[in-house]
């Protein structure tokens, strides 16, 4: 019985064989137009992080500081990924650190989380040290952005930033990311 049922089953799979071989050559000269998609991909809303990440352990001030981008994002009525956009500017410009006045070690007059210049015209020194203006003045540059939702995040943040090292910012997508996602309903 163990032979009979064995030969049952070879021979079905030798006609499933059979009957894949001869209707793969009728069906690759079907009509495309006619053609249906069993799958179709869903394009995510945020591109995929561009080439080599970076990640720094946070401390509380660091994380308070990404909490509060997160709730400035928020208040403007901006999406997540403006958020993500924010936070790996912020990575970038500052490690999410709140930086005073620096002295020699100071990029001309950058202040905060997002290195704005007083000079720039992003503030006064009080308001760009502030983390929730400094995230809304950034998040306003931000939205003048045509098409911001849809380009590179270092793209966007280059074009608000102006910055002299324009894909440096793409290095912190994945942590910016990640920190939303842990955050943004928090």
């Amino acid at each position: 019985m163990n032979t009979i049922f064995r030969k049952s089953m070879l021979s079905v799979a030798g006609l499933a064989f059979a009957g894949g071989v001869f209707a793969g050559p009728i069906a690759a000269h079907a009509n495309p137009v006619d053609a249906k998609p069993v799958a179709v991909a869903v394009q995510s809303a945020a591109p995929k992080p561009q080439g080599e990440q970076s990640h720094i352990t946070l401390n509380d001030e660091q994380t308070a500081n990404v909490k509060a981008i997160i709730a400035a994002t928020k208040k403007a009525g901006l999406p997540e990924r403006a958020a993500v956009i924010s936070i790996a500017t912020s990575l970038q410009e500052s490690k999410l650190e709140n930086l005073g006045h620096l002295g020699d070690r100071n990029d001309h007059d950058s202040l905060g989380l997002f290195q704005q210049r007083p000079s720039s015209g992003w503030g006064t020194p009080e308001q760009i040290t502030d983390p929730e203006y400094s995230t809304t003045a950034f998040l306003k540059g931000l939205k003048q952005v045509d098409g911001w939702q849809d380009m590179a995040l270092t793209d966007a943040a280059q074009t608000v930033q102006v910055s002299a090292y324009p894909d440096a910012y793409a290095q912190w997508e994945q942590q910016a990311t990640d920190l939303v996602g842990q955050h943004w309903n928090s």
